[in-house]
């Protein structure tokens, strides 16, 4: 229906424009009619409100203007019959233009929507990684030394995507890999820092576990060339009716830049449950280092591992530990982040605390604080500056999330919400379909009700622990969620 609506609309406009242009103007008059009855229906079922009702807006008093002027014209002597041919064919050549412009207006924004919806694939990203000090800036700088070099892998995932990965670096560079297999990613991440290798083919789902020895090791290292492979995400939500019923979706932020769909660590894990009716939204933050039992197979490990194996899992996962079903999920990385809050134009957040941020060295005061994308990543990202750490990292970005919230749902924003998700593509993602989406715009603009937000922050105690599954043996930071704080959750 959308594409045919699409398609029908530029069709007609050039076809009346076509008219124009061999001076067949009745003809023009008569399709720029229908045009006009296109424009209804592709306002109703598209994005582009408040643009394309703005040139209905235009097309139609120019209407007016012409039986006016007509009229007028009328009561004048005969050889005014010239004039009203020069303003009739202005009037055709105005609403053609026009109702072209409006089509493809219409065609972008529905792109645009669904370029961010629907998603149901996830992306696999394996590095050939350097040191950043290496003396090898790009591939071809290592071509020539393959011969006589080892690359390091790492074969406790599984070694059949990275094979795949090496067989198209291979062809890359026309040159075999003689590659040493260090058996764990921590043993490889050793190997790494100590100079032992001067390449690594590493999966980067598995970052985590490269660190497990060298915190902030992955900022060390320098991508040569990257290999994507696309998977099938499980589909584990539960649809609903999002105007009429309560929903919950999973909200996760991944710690990478480039591609969204990548699977990577997530340290941002809110359930995010809206009651459409009772205009409430109710925040559920977990630190990303909470002790939960992994769905694939019951065993204990920290959340932010849960996303190595894809998100799907992270959702099964939480579903599990909060007792509750998920419907959606969406997701973002650090570019998307920085993106939406630039399209917002910025936010106001009020912080309990002052600090310094140790990305992008920003000061914080204590009280309200004007954030630019950027700086607003930089805010929620840190937690060796706050008193309670991670913590009251996840408050931060309940209180970052809230700002982002009040601010898209203002007048101002969400009649132009089409320019937000034009700034956001790329970098957001969700299995929410675009006509979910549109569907909760609409509600928002035929009463602007004010909405309540409740925030909810699991508490727990820290525990190193050596028992973790995706870290077994190695010291990993853990927090044992406190019984009383997730009984007052579920």
């Amino acid at each position: 229906m959308e594409v045919m609506l699409i398609v029908g609309l530029f069709a007609s406009s050039a076809l009346s424009l076509n008219f124009i242009v061999n001076q067949k103007y009745k003809l023009a008059g008569s399709m720029n009619i229908i045009n006009l009855c296109l424009v209804v229906a592709t306002a109703y079922q598209f994005d582009q409100v408040k643009n394309i009702v703005w040139l209905f807006g235009i097309a139609a008093g120019v209407v007016l203007v012409y039986f006016v002027v007509r009229f007028l014209l009328k009561k004048k002597k005969k050889e005014n019959k010239y004039g009203m041919l020069i303003f009739s064919k202005l009037l055709s050549l105005v609403l053609s233009i026009s109702l072209i412009i409006v089509s493809v207006m219409a065609f972008k924004g529905n792109s645009f929507l669904s370029n961010i919806t629907g998603s149901l694939t996830q992306t696999r990203v394996i590095s050939l990684y350097v040191k950043k000090e290496s003396k090898y800036k790009k591939l071809s700088d290592i071509q020539k030394d393959l011969k006589k070099m080892k690359v390091g892998i790492a074969s406790e995932k599984g070694t059949k995507n990275i094979n795949t990965a090496i067989a198209e670096m291979e062809d890359a560079t026309g040159e075999e890999f003689k590659t040493k297999d260090y058996k764990d990613y921590s043993a490889l991440g050793d190997a790494i820092d100590a100079g032992k290798i001067d390449v690594a083919v590493v999966d980067n789902s598995y970052s985590a576990l490269l660190e497990a020895n060298h915190e902030g090791m992955d900022d060390g290292l320098r991508s040569l060339y990257q290999v994507e492979i696309e998977e099938q995400v499980q589909s584990v939500t539960q649809k609903t009716d999002v105007t009429e019923k309560p929903f919950i979706v999973y909200l996760t932020g991944i710690d990478t830049y480039g591609t969204v769909s990548a699977i990577s660590r997530a340290d941002v894990n809110l359930a995010v449950c809206v009651s459409p009716k009772q205009k409430q939204i109710l925040m559920i933050s977990i630190p990303r280092d909470t002790q939960v039992n992994l769905h694939r197979n019951g065993k204990m490990d920290k959340l932010t591992h849960s996303a190595m194996y894809g998100i799907d899992e992270t959702i099964s996962t939480i579903e599990d530990f909060l007792e509750l079903k998920v419907n959606y999920y969406a997701k973002t990385n650090f570019s998307g982040i920085t993106n939406i809050i630039d399209a917002l134009g910025g936010v106001t957040i009020d912080s309990p605390y002052s600090f310094k941020t140790l990305h992008g060295n920003y000061k914080i005061v204590k009280g309200k604080n004007e954030m630019d994308g950027n700086k607003a990543l930089c805010f929620v990202r840190e937690r060796h500056a706050l008193p309670n750490g991670d913590f009251d990292r996840g408050r931060n970005q309940q209180r970052l999330l809230k700002a982002m919230i009040s601010k898209a749902i203002s007048p101002k924003i969400i009649t132009n919400y089409s320019q937000i998700l034009q700034a956001v593509e790329g970098c957001f993602e969700t299995n929410m379909t675009s006509d979910e989406i549109k569907s909760l715009v609409y509600m928002q603009l035929d009463d602007m009700a004010k909405w309540e937000t409740f925030n909810v922050q699991l508490s727990g105690d820290p525990e190193i622990s050596y028992k973790t599954y995706s870290m077994k043996g190695k010291k990993c930071y853990t927090m044992v969620p406190s019984k009383k704080s997730l009984n007052s959750i579920i």
